[in-house]
């Protein structure tokens, strides 16, 4: 599994998932068996093969969620910089052609969320303006064709 590089909010977000999937979930989903089981013969039982197939989803992704924090590594916030794109910044781009205006904070692709207008640094739009400055165009490959951004701003 590859390093994923993540932000103490991120990571603890993670925790609590997996807290939770422990916790909370992987009780009820035994409950669920134990129901199923005591209704008897348990080869043409529909709902214990159900219980059964839910329990190895959620210890699946107990298992993914582990691998991603065992190999994550927090980024230091307090060391960014605005100086050139680059992982957790904020960044205002134009788009040169049609003159609209969007920001972006780049972050993991754990942590990628189109709503609160965080993009994963391994999209197209971010690894595009990575290692740019303010003031310059990047011309960045999209899959509706290419595209010209003028960043405007970098922040935190």
């Amino acid at each position: 599994m590859a390093i994923t590089y993540m932000t103490k909010e991120g990571y603890d977000r993670k925790m609590e998932e997996i807290n939770y999937l422990e916790t909370i979930k992987r009780p009820e989903i035994s409950r669920a068996i134990a129901e199923a089981r005591d209704k008897g013969d348990l080869s043409e039982n529909a709902e214990y093969d159900a219980a059964k197939e839910a329990q190895g989803l959620l210890e699946m992704k107990i298992a993914q969620l582990k691998d991603i924090v065992a190999n994550a590594r927090i980024i230091d916030e307090s060391k960014l910089s605005t100086d050139e794109v680059q992982m957790l910044n904020r960044v205002k781009i134009r788009n040169a052609d049609t003159g609209s205006v969007a920001e972006y904070t780049i972050v993991a692709d754990s942590e990628a969320d189109m709503k609160a207008k965080r993009i994963a640094v391994s999209t197209p739009i971010a690894r595009g303006l990575l290692g740019h400055k303010v003031g310059e165009t990047v011309e960045i490959s999209i899959p509706a064709g290419t595209v010209r951004f003028e960043i405007l701003e970098i922040g935190i």
